[in-house]
């Protein structure tokens, strides 16, 4: 099954983003041609937080959901790799 969100429309705040990403089994941050994981469970939030959230104060798009992971950002490499 597949969903969509327009990120223009359906906004993430903080305490949204972090509902959504804190059963996550890992999340994987893309900032430019920075690539950084983290595991919920065991890092802190506000770490997570940091690197997932845009100036804006909204979750940062475009956010991937693959199975319980999610990918936030885009990385080309990041991509291709999660996708294949």
């Amino acid at each position: 099954m597949q969903t969509v969100v327009d990120a223009r429309k359906e906004r993430f705040d903080s305490t949204a983003a972090w509902d959504l990403l804190k059963e996550a089994s890992k999340i994987t941050a893309a900032k430019g041609k920075k690539v950084a994981p983290f595991d919920p469970k065991t890092e802190e939030k506000e770490e997570i937080l940091s690197n997932v959230m845009g100036p804006s104060g909204n979750l940062r798009a475009p956010t991937l959901k693959i199975g319980n992971q999610f990918i936030v950002g885009f990385h080309p490499d990041l991509y291709e790799e999660c996708i294949e």
